[in-house]
């Protein structure tokens, strides 16, 4: 089962505990997947369709326990997509008129509503309802494990940023995306994603996201703090390395007996752990030395292979003189 699929099957159990948030849900559901039919003097045939069983399941108990009406349920199975496929048809009926102007659907005298009708999102529980039921209707969202993306696809730009705009109110932050004649009403953030699915009802969704986000937190901790040492062995190697070169520019040229003894300790110690951090490396002395005592010691060694060269240098400026 998709993650979407999770979420959906959870948010159509959700009983809508009054009617008016019953009302709320379901005019959402049937603006988004209901194609409606005049058929003149206040006729009409309602057709609803979705693809996703619990979606069917929710919409019908909705349309009988809320609006009482006759409906009929046509189950197909689409071969190309390997899915079923449920339409819902409320046949022309005395009191559908009504039922329509109830859900939202149609304004007398004013034809199909196009934004999102206020009496249905007067209060916070009417407005989770509503986003509940679009959800249902036109919503996706990714795996968690993937990428956090929750949207809710809609015809209509007014309708669209009804959504976005109770998304905003109940604490969400929703962008609009124009898509080849729709919209969608989309959050990319994980806390957006996570608020709206509470929101709607999706408590046990919800605790999913945040345990992958606790998980990828762990994750990434995990992998800075290994990129961290692995940067750190790599920088010790090279550090290592040139100081293996300082010591054979003194060894040659000098000779380690020569140097003192805090030097020739550290200059043997390097040689027999050319990889070992200065810090490791002055735990090995005697008695033991800081990284810092380590670090001044390196840079003894520099200064005494840039009095070399400046030697070299004088003598080969005499010599051409």
């Amino acid at each position: 089962m998709s993650f979407t699929a999770q979420v959906k099957d959870e948010l159509s159990r959700v009983d809508p505990p009054t009617q008016e948030e019953a009302l709320s849900e379901l005019s959402a559901m049937v603006r988004i997947c209901g194609t409606l039919s005049f058929h003149g003097n206040g006729r009409y045939t309602l057709r609803v369709q979705t693809e996703t069983g619990s979606v069917a399941r929710s919409l019908m108990q909705l349309i009988h326990n809320t609006l009482g009406l006759e409906t009929a349920l046509t189950v197909r199975r689409s071969v190309q997509r390997k899915s079923n496929n449920y339409l819902i048809e409320i046949a022309d009926q005395d009191q559908l008129g009504d039922d329509l102007e109830r859900l939202g659907i149609i304004a007398p005298g004013r034809g199909l509503t196009q934004g999102v009708p206020s009496q249905l999102i007067r209060t916070d529980d009417q407005r989770r309802a509503f986003l509940r039921g679009a959800f249902l209707a036109g919503g996706f969202v990714a795996d968690p494990r993937g990428d956090f993306h929750l949207e809710i696809c809609v015809t209509g730009d007014t309708f669209a940023q009804g959504i976005q705009e109770i998304a905003s109110t109940l604490g969400a932050s929703a962008r609009l995306n124009h898509r080849r004649g729709a919209f969608a009403v989309y959050l990319k953030s994980y806390d957006d994603v996570k608020v709206l699915l509470e929101q709607m009802g999706a408590t046990r969704s919800a605790a999913s996201v945040e345990s992958v986000r606790e998980l990828k937190s762990v994750k990434s901790a995990v992998n800075r703090q290994v990129n961290a040492e692995l940067a750190n062995e790599r920088r010790a190697s090279r550090s290592g390395a040139d100081q293996i070169h300082l010591i054979r520019r003194v060894q040659n040229e000098v000779g380690i007996a020569r140097l003192p003894v805090a030097l020739q300790e550290f200059c043997e110690l390097r040689l027999r752990y050319p990889e070992m951090s200065l810090s490791d490396l002055g735990q090995l002395c005697n008695p033991c030395a800081s990284k810092s005592a380590m670090y001044h010691r390196v840079l003894r060694l520099q200064k005494i292979v840039s009095e070399l060269d400046e030697k070299r240098s004088g003598a080969m400026i005499s010599k051409n003189q």
